[in-house]
């Protein structure tokens, strides 16, 4: 049988690795970190558009067929029934994934975004020799404020997939997406899995927040970055005072938006963030 495909994405470091974790646990379930299927995806979609010598050869039909056998072969020696894809990519493709998976979900992992820039700020500090492959250049990796101006950008590890995110929930297709706070997560994991199971439309399983695994040291040892996808083996709120200057701090708070989603048909398990968060 045919394994069911949904997706994770949303914000980096936002709980996507722990959520993997957690459902893999699973027997039924196969979830990862961030997979190149997405690029892949991108690729071919290039590969047969206008301007390329083969758009008028593949008809619309045989591109999602294309599209689909991406899927096929990349998980072909999984038997899994249910297939977890991660890329932060996901919500800024939704019109395309859902021609090829109409009934695909798409989980979408969130967190204060000041929080976010101090987690990959305490990330970037750990390996003081190491030029990470987060920055392109000296001047970006040079202070607090430049590191952070950079990955605030659009098209960058903060500002793409926080501007995919916004695009996704205020479209068509936002019925496809469940926006989990990482806050909430860490805090009431049996709770929101039981929630995600019925916006899955899965049953439940007991999973096991005492004993999570997850780590990918040679992906991290490639990026320069050690332990960016290990996961404590507890699933738990760690408290911490934040290490950003108190006009950064300031600067990115107040930019959760999925608090107030008007007009918004995404559903959504959040809470209103702590004083301190890990």
């Amino acid at each position: 049988m045919a394994s069911k495909f949904h997706f994770i994405s949303g914000l980096p470091r936002s709980g996507s690795t722990l959520l993997a974790a957690l459902l893999r646990q699973n027997p039924r379930f196969h979830a990862g970190m961030s997979s190149p299927v997405a690029t892949l995806f991108e690729g071919m979609v290039s590969q047969v558009s206008a301007g390329s010598e083969l758009s008028t050869m593949v008809s619309t039909e045989q591109r999602r067929r294309l599209l689909k056998g991406l899927f096929d072969s990349y998980y072909g020696n999984h038997e899994e029934e249910v297939i977890f894809d991660t890329n932060r990519a996901w919500t800024a493709k939704l019109s395309a994934l859902l021609q090829v998976f109409p009934d695909a979900k798409v989980i979408c992992c969130v967190r204060d975004i000041a929080w976010i820039m101090d987690s990959l700020e305490r990330q970037f500090r750990a390996d003081a020799f190491e030029n990470t492959a987060l920055f392109n250049n000296p001047a970006e990796r040079a202070t607090v404020y430049t590191r952070l101006e950079a990955l605030a950008h659009a098209n960058r590890l903060v500002g793409f997939p926080y501007h995919a995110l916004r695009e996704a929930c205020w479209s068509d297709h936002a019925e496809h997406l469940l926006i989990v706070d990482y806050d909430l997560l860490v805090s009431e994991p049996a709770d929101v899995l039981k929630l995600l199971y019925q916006f899955l439309g899965e049953e439940y399983f007991e999973h096991d927040f005492d004993n999570v695994e997850y780590d990918a040291p040679e992906f991290d040892t490639q990026l320069g970055v050690r332990g960016l996808h290990r996961v404590h083996r507890k699933v738990e709120p760690r408290r911490r005072e934040t290490i950003l200057p108190p006009d950064l701090c300031q600067r990115y708070q107040g930019m959760a938006f999925w608090r107030d989603l008007t007009n918004c048909k995404a559903f959504r398990l959040v809470q209103q963030p702590p004083e301190q968060s890990s």
